[in-house]
């Protein structure tokens, strides 16, 4: 299966079970780019408690083992992480969710406008260059809003950083 197959597979399996998640990080980046950007690490952040040991039992029901923070499983090279809630990007929570459908499931995740906004939490936080490259990247496939990612970076106290960056993000 490919990433999103996979994180839908996932996603729908824990929905059915009573967890709602929502996709985040370089998974969404590889999803929107189609593979131009490879990551192997669903991460998935859980709206509601219904914590670790649950989460384990469902996912081995589909083959999953847990090892160390991750879970995997034999038949694929992605890996399933659960980091901390809430959903949030810096410090605002995410207001809007993407629906993608695929046979084995409906998968949320970040929109398009988010996942840049979350690419761009790294490199301003982090200097993480290569989360810049990701946030481009996304800008240059999809259609996102550049006033949103501006009145979110300000109010990251990034509004420097951003302009460094806009003609980036509108170059593609």
């Amino acid at each position: 299966m490919a990433i999103g197959e996979i994180a839908a597979y996932v996603a729908e399996h824990l929905r059915q079970n009573g967890i709602d998640v929502v996709l985040t990080g370089g998974s969404c980046v590889t999803i929107y780019t189609d593979n131009r950007y490879q990551s192997y690490d669903l991460d998935f952040i859980e709206e509601g408690r219904a914590g670790r040991k649950k989460i384990a039992e469902i996912l081995k029901k589909i083959g999953f083992k847990e090892r160390d923070r991750y879970f995997i499983h034999p038949d694929t090279h992605f890996f399933v992480e659960f980091p901390a809630g809430p959903l949030a990007i810096g410090d605002e929570p995410v207001r809007d969710v993407a629906h993608l459908e695929y046979a084995t499931g409906t998968l949320r995740l970040l929109s398009c406008t988010d996942c840049v906004k979350d690419r761009l939490a790294h490199y301003y936080h982090w200097k993480d260059r290569q989360c810049l490259d990701q946030a481009v990247m996304v800008a240059s496939v999809a259609e996102v809003d550049l006033e949103e990612i501006e009145r979110w970076s300000r109010h990251e106290g990034m509004e420097k950083e951003f302009e460094r960056v806009r003609a980036l993000l509108k170059a593609n």
